[in-house]
């Protein structure tokens, strides 16, 4: 299975302590430079920030270059760097699966005929699959953090992990 990232699902996931719930994931050159800002030394690096020693030292984290820069090009009128160059790559890729918050960047592709899911929806899966025992805590982690949902996404989200109630 093909699966690439956009920057927040992993930044996401390093903030709860759940970064390794994949085998193997791709990413664009932009997203682990807005993650683990490498070679930015003139920008102002915040050094605790969730994911930048995970992406760094993940093994199982794929690195690429994008090589359509004309689509990226076109997609940066609408989305940022990392988004343009995920949505992209999945593209390239012809992956099965592209991580992605945003709801815009979502829009997009599905509009392409890409299949998204989300932090959330990797947590919901990754409890179908075994390989985390509950859901609501990891919800109320992402919360804690600042991670942005509404109430209506945190109960839907228990509801399909069968944690309602």
């Amino acid at each position: 299975m093909i699966v690439v990232s956009n920057s927040s699902p992993l930044i996401a996931l390093a903030q709860i302590g759940e970064f390794e719930l994949y085998e193997e994931l791709w990413i664009p050159d932009a997203v682990r430079e807005e993650v683990a800002r490498i070679g930015s030394d003139s920008e102002k690096i915040e050094k605790n920030r969730p994911g930048i020693e995970e992406v760094r030292g993940a093994t199982w984290i794929r690195s690429v270059n994008v090589s359509n820069l004309e689509a990226v090009q076109i997609l940066r009128g609408r989305l940022d760097a990392g988004e343009s160059e995920a949505i992209v790559l999945a593209q390239e890729l012809n992956a099965d699966l592209l991580l992605i918050d945003e709801a815009r960047g979502r829009r997009v592709a599905e509009a392409e005929g890409i299949t998204t899911s989300g932090t959330l929806g990797t947590l919901v899966a990754a409890k179908t699959q075994g390989l985390i025992l509950e859901v609501t805590p990891l919800l109320n982690a992402l919360v804690a953090s600042g991670f942005r949902m509404s109430q209506d996404l945190y109960e839907t989200a228990r509801q399909i992990a069968g944690e309602e109630g």
